[in-house]
């Protein structure tokens, strides 16, 4: 039980909920029975018998009842016999529950739960058995539901008795916030959620249970808020006329009242002499870079140094690029031709050869570099910095908390920190996940940007419609622009790149497409090379490809070269190609709604407008087409989210983003529970400003030491 379930302690198993509860169903007359619902019956045991098969190793029991409405048959089978075999003698009176199924055209119950009925059994006690509730436990193939019930039985002892089994538990939730919010007591909240009597005792025990994991997470990010508030840093004020200025005049366009909005922000929060932390949620193409690029050009500006962290090589080198471009002369300090308020511009991944590695970590350590653009290269010991002053992180969800802490350490004191992320986060998610950093947000896409059209493509109802996609795809190139396609595996071997192509036993339509190995890059581009798109430049890209290839063909794509480029998900993050305006997908139903959503951010990037195409093989009536709908259906990366959360559990969204967060919430669902949410970081923030130690809250301190123990566990396996 314990490696399975992760149960170790008591208090484990008094925190492992029903997953649902089932009901025996209201009493029910054997003449009335409605088939495949869950019944409840009283009856007399006319006839019982038992027969065997395969040769005497097989055993059935047949149990004849009557209620004097109807007769009905129970089956008993296997080592499930002998119970039953033993009490229901001919003549014992019972209740009986369970689901009715039909054999031979007879209607019977195979393995219902009974309990017999001594002559001194009432009407009471016949219909608190029908009407109990009983709980269905998360469990697992070594350890079912109804043993997992028998343990917790034991644990909370005779019914009406279980004060004295939960005496002793440790309740973090203050008295006062607990009365005076008329939440109920720990050891109540406990009996309820796994003796109900009701539905009403279910309802009560979650939602006291809902604060204990909100107010305790939330207490321990208000710390964590606490902490670094208290940490010193050195204020970045942008000179006046410096290379800010410089590089504001350079602009070819206006910034967005959003993007304005943003920079005042950041800049007061770069003007304190405590680090600031801030997460930058924008929509795909919002101009966040441009946001974070002016941040780093304030802090260069006032004599620090800016690393910008990118979870891939390929954005990396694309930031660097695009980067260098926007500012022209000015990423040339020190050079010929550069311009004399300049700095240097340098990239530092892992695949760099040595000798552009030992100058780009020179560059750093003199200073000579005001900006480094890189992947978790950054990170390494060797890396040092005359002056780090800020640290932007490209798409957090793809980094721990303790990478985002190794580069801060780089600092000689603590640098500011912005996160970006163009995933749009619903706002329950960002104060869960992100609760230890303040939300600015880019809802508005600059001017220039164009509407992308999406459409699924039923490719197996409706073949003629993927003929089409392929000639959308000749019109746009015709018309002077490029097109990518995307698939969800490379192609040279099967288990390559989110292989999803795990199918399950019965040949339904859905299963014979899940079946089908995902389309694969290499296969596709072979396909259209031969096929529809013959006369086009089609080139591959994934990530097996050496760096150097890479690059090389991200170049000629990003200059007209190639028409068409055909690639995995290696695309998905901060590739711009303005040019670039229809998209293919293929198995599109493979792919997550974020990051269906963040691929087709790449179109539509310039003043063309954009073309979505969603290809998929599985049938109008399923999930799945259902999501990609969804999806076709709006641009609006947070209205997707939210449908991606509901679809998805939350631990997938919160996956790796706050190491034990996700192992933490059991009743809490991040999406639903808003409110208390909100809520709990009100009530946390208040009690962390008014006894940062919780001296005066001994309880909610081992709650926390619990909770962080775990986070330190999972940290601790992480590196």
């Amino acid at each position: 039980m314990a490696d399975h379930l992760d149960l170790h302690t008591v208090g484990d198993l008094l925190h492992h909920y029903p997953r649902r509860y089932a009901e025996r169903g209201e009493l029910t007359r054997l003449s009335d029975l409605p088939l495949d619902e869950h019944v409840t019956v009283v009856a007399q045991v006319a006839d019982a018998r038992v027969h065997t098969f395969n040769g005497g190793r097989g055993r059935r029991l047949e149990v004849t009842i009557t209620d004097g409405s109807g007769r009905l048959q129970l089956v008993f089978f296997g080592k499930g016999v002998h119970k039953p075999r033993s009490e229901l003698q001919p003549g014992t009176r019972a209740m009986f529950a369970g689901k009715v199924s039909v054999f031979n055209r007879k209607r019977q119950l195979a393995h219902p739960e009974f309990k017999t009925l001594g002559a001194e059994s009432g009407a009471e006690a016949v219909e608190a058995f029908a009407h109990q509730l009983l709980p269905l436990y998360p469990a697992c193939k070594q350890m079912e539901s109804w043993q997992i019930q028998q343990a917790i039985d034991t644990v909370l002892g005779p019914a009406g008795h279980e004060e004295a089994a939960l005496a002793g538990l440790i309740d973090p939730l203050p008295d006062s916030l607990r009365e005076g919010r008329g939440l109920a007591t720990l050891p109540e909240a406990l009996r309820k959620i796994h003796r109900p009597a009701t539905k009403t005792d279910i309802a009560m025990a979650r939602d006291r249970l809902k604060w204990d994991e909100a107010f305790v997470l939330q207490v321990a990010l208000a710390r964590r808020r606490r902490a670094d508030a208290q940490l010193p840093a050195a204020p970045r004020k942008p000179v006046p006329d410096g290379l800010l200025t410089a590089f504001d005049a350079r602009l070819p366009f206006t910034l967005t009242e959003g993007q304005r909005r943003v920079s005042e922000e950041i800049f007061a929060d770069l003007a304190t002499d405590h680090p600031m932390h801030r997460l930058l949620q924008g929509e795909v193409g919002s101009g966040k870079t441009m946001v974070a690029l002016r941040a780093m050009l304030g802090v260069v500006d006032a004599g620090g140094q800016a690393a910008m962290l990118a979870p891939t090589e390929v954005l990396a080198q694309q930031h660097h690029r695009s980067i260098t471009e926007m500012m022209g002369e000015l990423a040339e300090g020190g050079m010929l031709g550069g311009a004399e308020q300049g700095t240097k511009v340098v990239l530092l991944t892992g695949s760099m050869g040595a000798a552009a590695r030992r100058q780009a970590l020179l560059d750093l350590v003199t200073g000579e570099a005001g900006i480094v653009i890189g992947t978790h290269a950054l990170i390494e010991d060797k890396v040092q910095f005359h002056d780090l002053g800020l640290v932007v992180v490209d798409e957090q969800h793809r980094f721990g908390v303790e990478q985002r802490d190794a580069l801060r350490s780089k600092g000689k004191q603590p640098p500011h920190l912005l996160v970006m992320t163009a995933t749009p986060i619903p706002r329950t998610v960002a104060m869960t996940v992100f609760g230890d950093l303040e939300t600015s947000v880019l809802d508005q896409l600059p001017s220039g940007r164009s509407p992308i059209a999406s459409h699924v493509v039923p490719a197996k109802d409706k073949p003629h419609f993927l003929t089409r996609a392929w000639e959308r795809v000749r019109e746009e190139v015709a018309a002077g622009h490029q097109g990518y396609v995307v698939c969800p595996r490379i192609g040279d071997d099967a288990g390559d790149e989110g292989d999803a192509s795990k199918g399950a036993a019965s040949p339904s339509p859905e299963d014979e497409a899940e079946k089908r190995p995902p389309l694969a890059v290499v296969e596709v581009a072979e396909q259209l090379t031969k096929g529809p798109l013959s006369d086009l430049r089609v080139e591959v890209l994934h990530g097996r490809m050496q760096p150097e290839a890479k690059d090389d063909v991200m170049r000629r794509f990003a200059a007209g070269e190639v028409d068409v480029l055909v690639a995995t998900t290696v695309i998905e993050v901060g590739v711009n190609v303005p040019n670039a305006t229809a998209m293919v997908i293929m198995d599109a139903d493979r792919f997550g709604v974020s990051q269906l959503h963040q691929l087709r951010g790449r179109v539509g990037r310039g003043s063309a407008a954009g073309l979505c195409l969603l290809v998929t093989d599985m049938p109008e009536a399923s999930p799945a087409r259902a999501r990609l709908g969804a999806v076709a259906a709006t641009l609006d990366g947070f209205e997707l989210s939210r449908i991606d959360l509901e679809q998805r559990r939350e631990g997938d969204v919160l996956g790796q983003a706050q190491s034990g967060v996700r192992s933490s919430l059991r009743v809490l669902a991040v999406i639903d529970d808003e409110e208390v949410i909100a809520a709990a970081r009100e009530e946390a923030a208040a009690i962390v400003a008014d006894d940062p130690e919780l001296a005066g809250y001994p309880e909610l301190r081992t709650a926390l030491d619990a909770l962080l123990d775990k986070e330190r566990e999972e940290y601790l396996d992480k590196g």
